[in-house]
């Protein structure tokens, strides 16, 4: 009963809510996912820690292993930026040179009677500037253009990632919530049971029931207190799990200080939002960067059989001394342009329309997915609402029918198999009310990430306001 509990809390989380965290997932993935690990920031102290959702949500955004990789290729992407803006500066170089000479006029080959066979030692100083610009290059500008859309597409990927980041830790803490809950709850089950036992041992000792009523009783007590091992195993693990996710030490204690929200709000338009998620998901601006990324790559491509213009001007001082040199200037205007590399156009051009290509498709794609978890977002709520209003009324009645079940046992009306029944059914009802809450949360959750809205909007859609 506590494996199928475990297995059905998870089945409903969104596949990009990265249901890796929980150890579950973690057990069938062996290489754990960057929004699994994050950078350790300070140490554990002796104290425990009261740790909100908005406090968890923070220390993800900041210490998260995936948005750290992310800002990394934001500082890459900016870098190269910057790589193909120098191809349209000036390139200015400078030289300070000091010779000194000596010429031997034999080891030239020359031999001239009366002269001598080897002039100098002499010197001489060299201070000289080079500046090279590229005056006109349609594939640099066009590379240039690439490679800011390339940046921008990074910045809205780092967006993107905090939007997941607070979706993970959202999922981790919420699950968390969860085994609290569940531990609670088991924690009664265990005291109803421990209750029924003495009540079948009494039973038994004064001749009102047979053994197998207190055998019966014992067994139902002892497997509540094993799904209460379990329970708590499990809460410490994902614990363990939210701690790796925000970077707190793990030797660090903390407790939940939030409660498990639950606020019906109800489900929202599917056009308007699907309106909202094109505003405002990073993933889908990002997608349409690269696009016009790679249509910038294709003309650069195209442009490379396109003549270039360049410049080159060297002036120096240079003579036997600083205090006794001459000015120099060099001038030079050059126009090139590639005569014969069909080869290398040719396969440039198809490389980047290939790219072309493979961005466009990624984006249509993107563009589908963005509508699936939206409509997947929406009709989660839907029925996760529903489910969290009938497990509640179920849980209420199982305790009912244990309650009128107990009170036949002990008036010596029936044996406790119904008992044993009715505590099975109020075990399975709280289950199923404990993971309906959770899914009810992460489906609002996960609205709130289909929407582009999950860093900044989590708590209004969790709220339900």
């Amino acid at each position: 009963m506590w494996l199928n509990f475990r297995l059905y809390l998870r089945s409903r989380v969104p596949v990009y809510a990265l249901c890796a965290l929980t150890p579950l997932a973690a057990a069938q993935n062996s290489a754990p996912t960057p929004l699994q690990g994050s950078v350790v920031q300070g140490r554990a102290t002796g104290q425990v820690l009261p740790l909100s959702m908005d406090e968890a949500i923070r220390m993800g955004l900041h210490n998260n292993l995936a948005g750290i990789a992310q800002s990394a290729d934001v500082e890459t992407a900016g870098g190269q930026h910057l790589q193909q803006l120098q191809s349209l500066l000036p390139t200015i170089t400078g030289t300070a040179q000091e010779a000194v000479s000596q010429v031997n006029l034999q080891a030239e080959g020359l031999r001239v009677p009366g002269f001598p066979a080897v002039i100098g030692p002499f010197g001489y100083s060299d201070f000289r500037a080079t500046l090279k610009q590229t005056l006109l290059s349609v594939s640099s500008i066009q590379n240039f253009i690439a490679s800011r859309h390339l940046l921008t597409a990074s910045r809205l990927s780092q967006a993107n990632t905090a939007d997941l980041i607070v979706l993970a830790v959202g999922n981790a803490y919420m699950l968390c919530l969860a085994d609290a809950a569940r531990v609670s709850s088991v924690e009664a089950q265990v005291k109803t049971s421990k209750v029924s036992l003495g009540q079948a041992v009494l039973n038994h000792q004064n001749g009102v029931s047979p053994r197998l009523d207190e055998l019966r009783a014992r067994v139902d007590y002892q497997t509540q207190e094993q799904s209460l091992i379990a329970a708590q195993n499990d809460y410490q693990k994902d614990k363990i799990a939210l701690a790796r996710a925000i970077g707190l030490p793990l030797t660090q204690r903390f407790t939940l200080s939030d409660e498990t929200p639950f606020a019906k709000i109800g489900a929202p338009d599917f056009q308007q939002a699907m309106k909202d998620a094109e505003q405002n998901r990073s993933d889908l601006k990002a997608a349409e960067q690269q696009v016009m990324a790679a249509e910038r790559s294709l003309r650069a491509a195209h442009a490379e059989r396109y003549p270039e213009l360049t410049a080159e001007a060297d002036y120096g001082e240079i003579g036997v001394n600083p205090a006794n040199s001459y000015a120099t200037l060099d001038a030079t205007g050059k126009v090139s342009g590639p005569i014969f590399e069909e080869g290398k156009l040719r396969g440039d051009a198809k490389v980047a329309s290939a790219q072309l290509a493979q961005a466009r498709a990624q984006y249509n794609n993107l563009q589908g997915q963005v509508r699936a978890d939206v409509k997947d977002s929406i009709l989660d709520i839907e029925a996760a609402e529903e489910l969290v209003s009938v497990a509640r009324s179920n849980v209420s009645l199982a305790n009912e029918a244990l309650s009128e079940a107990q009170q036949r046992f002990q008036a010596g009306v029936s044996d406790n198999l119904a008992v044993s029944q009715a505590q099975s059914a109020v075990a399975d009802a709280s289950n199923r009310y404990v993971s309906s809450l959770y899914q009810y949360n992460v489906a609002r959750l996960s609205l709130a990430r289909a929407t582009g809205v999950a860093r900044l909007k989590y708590k209004t859609y969790l709220e339900g306001q």
